[in-house]
């Protein structure tokens, strides 16, 4: 056989060869197109089942048989009340750790890994745990996760708090899961905020039947009313006044109003209504400087405040010179006294009547 013949041969057989290569190929991606066609039309039979709006990851498909996945419905983060409810959490997560310089600024970011949990903890109840300051890894977290939600059932659990979290929802960013877990530290540790009444979300529960996806909505309870919430607290004297009392409120309000008129009548202020006067914060900011003997600048604080925010600046001032004075930072929240909670400001009143009733 000539060399040009042989050549020729080599080619026909490599060409063969190739083409058989090729419909493997070609029968692999139309395979593949089958595939993704039949996903496609799954996913088109369930669309019509989920809230508008709602995705269903790829990770949602690998489910297994009768298990389940929760899902935050996209309306839901919009809603005003939640949204505020998530503030409140931040900012009392920041405030709580603000001396362990931790900074969260997004809860499903923030929370998942375990350690602004464990930090958190460890604040609140005065426990150390054992755990490992910095964890990479997934299966680091989970460990330091398990040990901190360990310690949170054993806490909550004697005083009658359902579990409504887990490792595995914590950790998978489960929104829902997080904001249960907080608020009921918040709710067993009293603290010093005001919690959002009534705040519900609606929850998309995506769950393998048969190899078919099925999806259901529904709706989960946040928190519930003030009162009910305050339930699980020690009354103090001001819930027993105002529910059993009314008649003895003015003579509070009196020896109070008697107080605080003995300071600022000092620089010619008087106080005659205890439920407005004080809520823009510019009398709180002036008796602090006169209980603690000192001139408070006049730019740390709005002397003539005209929107929400300034007043709210204005009582938060005064309460971080209360704990600079050694009181213990107050249970009511700044927007409770500038909203005219007159529980929140007689509360705040009576903590300087208690540490000051004695000061010239």
């Amino acid at each position: 056989m000539s060399g040009s013949a042989s050549a020729a041969a080599k080619m026909r057989k490599d060409e063969s060869f190739l083409g058989k290569l090729g419909g493997t190929l070609v029968r692999r991606k139309k395979a593949k197109e089958v595939s993704d066609l039949h996903e496609e039309g799954k996913n088109a039979i369930n669309a019509p089942m989920l809230p508008t709006g709602t995705e269903i990851h790829p990770e949602d498909t690998l489910l297994e048989e009768n298990a389940e996945r929760l899902m935050l419905d996209p309306t839901s983060r919009e809603n005003l009340k939640f949204k505020d409810l998530l503030k409140v959490l931040i900012d009392w997560i920041n405030s709580e750790l603000e001396e362990e310089r931790i900074i969260v600024k997004d809860l499903e970011d923030d929370c998942y890994d375990g350690q602004v949990l464990q930090k958190l903890f460890e604040k609140l109840s005065g426990k150390k745990l054992n755990v490992a300051e910095v964890t990479q890894s997934e299966i680091g977290q989970k460990q330091k996760l398990t040990t901190v939600l360990e310690a949170v059932n054993d806490l909550l659990m004697p005083h009658g708090w359902t579990i409504k979290w887990s490792v595995d929802s914590i950790h998978s960013k489960n929104l829902v899961a997080i904001v249960y877990l907080l608020v009921a530290l918040a709710m067993h540790f009293q603290a010093p905020i005001r919690l959002p009444e009534h705040v519900s979300v609606q929850v998309v529960v995506v769950k393998k039947c048969e190899g078919v996806l099925q999806t259901t909505v529904v709706t989960k309870e946040l928190t519930s009313s003030t009162e009910m919430m305050l339930g699980r607290f020690e009354r103090d004297a001001f819930d027993t006044l105002l529910d059993h009392a009314p008649d003895k409120l003015n003579v509070v309000k009196t020896s109070l109003i008697t107080f605080v008129n003995k300071h600022l009548n000092k620089l010619n202020l008087e106080v005659t209504e205890l439920e407005t006067q004080f809520a823009d914060g510019v009398y709180l900011v002036l008796l602090m400087g006169l209980l603690e003997d000192y001139f408070v600048p006049l730019y740390n604080f709005f002397l003539t405040p005209e929107s929400f925010e300034q007043k709210v600046h204005n009582v938060a001032f005064a309460f971080e010179l209360m704990q600079d004075g050694g009181l213990k930072k107050p249970k009511a929240r700044p927007e409770d006294v500038v909203n005219l909670n007159l529980k929140s400001t007689l509360r705040v009143l009576y903590n300087l009547f208690t540490n000051y009733k004695d000061s010239d």
